[in-house]
């Protein structure tokens, strides 16, 4: 497995280009009040990508790279739900099968949208380990291509594209917040930085209640933890090798907040930037908020990585406003 390079997420663009359009990086004169500290907030919408997440980038390249015979096989994975969008809309764009296993019980709109992109959802165990250890023996059984949630060169060369365009549409940025399930977001933006900006700091932020890659990252190797957030993309338990080895290149900072602090950013997205995002998307607001002071005066951008929130999930955020707010 290697480590990919800038010259992967340069193949991966072209890969991309027949399929995929560059999203904007827009700035709000409200959310930058709503930050306060002189703070600059850019914010890059990936929840206008076809599926409503960034990572359709990675599903995109991964299948576009795959030669016929691994096609013909068919592709299985296991999401909470943004990945398994990622990979249904790409294998329905290179008609290859694909199987996804989800957590029972999951996010209706993202079931509802791989099902109809006409790959097959399993649902299986009550997080997203119990899924992925069924995926693991499942796609041996039917002689299926297995894709790892975050250890997939091709996966984070994708996503990885999302940040060349950052840093093209803004080259003169001091931080980037990226939130981090399985990582491969965050990955992804440490190796376009260390490549064309390494001054510009990237922050990666995940839930104090699915602290496995942000502890991980601070123990030097992989490690489990406690998968108890409600903010579903960044609901993983435990650490991915790959990810974290791009993480000890150049993450500056790894993050922890509360799912409560998650739904206030949300709700400061939709009042402020007229945005929905789901909760991993807002994230970075919420890191933001809890870091200002030490970005004080400084342009920051902020990954909304998906805006796939269903009923319930905006219904909570809306309970996070104030009254009148």
């Amino acid at each position: 497995m290697h480590t990919p390079t800038i010259s992967d997420v340069l193949r991966a663009r072209r890969l991309q280009s027949a399929h995929l359009s560059p999203t904007p990086l827009l700035s709000y004169p409200a959310l930058d009040a709503a930050v306060g500290a002189g703070v600059r907030v850019l914010v890059k919408h990936e929840n206008l990508q076809p599926t409503g997440a960034l990572k359709v980038r990675g599903g995109v390249t991964l299948l576009a790279a795959m030669d016929p015979a691994e096609r013909a096989r068919g592709v299985l994975s296991y999401s909470t739900g943004n990945h398994a969008q990622s990979l249904a809309y790409a294998a329905a764009l290179f008609h290859v099968p694909c199987t996804i296993v989800m957590p029972e019980n999951p996010n209706p709109l993202k079931a509802a949208s791989v099902r109809r992109l006409g790959a097959e959802l399993v649902e299986y165990g009550a997080d997203f380990e119990e899924a992925r250890r069924h995926a693991e023996q499942l796609a041996p059984r039917r002689g299926m291509r297995l894709v790892s949630a975050a250890n997939e060169p091709d996966l984070i060369a994708g996503v990885a594209t999302a940040y060349l365009e950052v840093f093209e549409q803004e080259p003169d940025l001091d931080a980037i917040v990226v939130p981090v399930g399985g990582g491969s977001g965050a990955a992804a933006a440490c190796l376009v930085a260390a490549a064309i900006s390494p001054r510009c700091r990237v922050i990666a932020v995940q839930s104090r209640h699915s602290p496995a890659a942000h502890d991980s990252w601070r123990a030097g190797r992989c490690v489990e933890r406690p998968n108890t957030t409600t903010a579903e993309g960044l609901a993983t338990g435990s650490g991915f090798e790959l990810t974290q080895r791009l993480f000890r290149e150049h993450l500056a900072d790894f993050r922890l907040v509360g799912d409560d602090d998650i739904r206030w950013a949300q709700w400061l997205l939709m009042r402020d930037a007229r945005t929905v995002a789901e909760a991993a998307g807002a994230a970075p607001l919420a890191a933001l908020l809890a870091a200002r002071d030490s970005l004080a005066g400084q342009r920051v951008a902020i990954m909304c990585t998906g805006g796939n929130a269903g009923e319930a999930e905006l219904r909570a955020c809306l309970s996070a406003a104030p009254s009148g707010g």
